[in-house]
């Protein structure tokens, strides 16, 4: 099987998994889109889906690498929106900034006012999440959810950000009632602190969990090994 086909049958695979998953949820026609997480992936697999119009949110965790990709004018042409969703350091913010459509990973109140400067600078309004904590990781990044309330409302005053919602990484559990739980006290705060008439986005779920995240509410599930395998028998 050519690597386009076996790239194109697992992005099937993945949006009939969200499709159903948001059917069981009662969502909105085209209430859930899928970010395509391309920080592992090859160029020429990333390329390949850009060119069948296949990728509309991706997303990434290495600045330096990711700016080479992206600034390429053969990626650049291609009118994606770009995620950052990994720790950010304060000393790449400023290339960051003028990178990404969101930063997804919005942990600290110094981290979002250093945005909203460079922001200011380049006359931007640069979106951004306020990632949860749903692990007792000392290596996750994050803030436990009453936290990330508070720092979602204090980021509303700054200049050059627009705060649209949370972001949270799961626990690795077998149990679904477990994350079932979790995923669903993120969206109750998520419904509570972002009005529906404006944009928004909760962004639960990665390859392992995204269609308990999706039936729970979320609405950007981030995929990435399950676009990017070798092939089906790798999912």
């Amino acid at each position: 099987m050519c690597r386009e086909k076996i790239l194109t049958d697992n992005l099937d695979r993945v949006e009939k998994i969200i499709s159903l998953a948001s059917h069981k949820a009662a969502a909105p026609s085209g209430a859930v889109s899928l970010m395509a997480v391309t920080k592992y992936a090859q160029d020429k697999d990333v390329l390949t889906l850009l060119a069948a119009g296949r990728l509309h949110h991706v997303g990434e965790s290495r600045v330096q690498q990711a700016y080479a990709r992206w600034t390429n004018p053969v990626f650049a042409k291609y009118p994606v929106v770009k995620h950052f969703i990994g720790h950010l350091q304060k000393n790449k913010a400023a290339k960051a900034v003028m990178l990404f459509d969101f930063i997804d990973s919005v942990d600290s109140l110094s981290l979002a006012e250093m945005l909203s400067r460079h922001a200011v600078k380049l006359g931007k309004t640069l979106k951004v999440m306020v990632q949860v904590k749903l692990t007792d990781k000392d290596t996750q990044s994050g803030l436990p959810l009453e936290q990330a309330r508070a720092l979602a409302k204090q980021i509303t005053a700054l200049p050059g950000l627009a705060v649209c919602g949370y972001m949270a990484i799961a626990p690795q559990v077998d149990d679904a009632q477990q994350l079932r739980g979790l995923f669903r006290t993120v969206r109750q705060a998520f419904e509570e602190d972002f009005p529906a008439d404006k944009e928004r986005w909760l962004s639960l779920g990665m390859s392992a969990d995204f269609a308990v995240a999706v039936e729970e509410g979320s609405t950007l599930p981030r995929v990435g090994s399950d676009i990017f395998a070798r092939n089906l028998e790798d999912l």
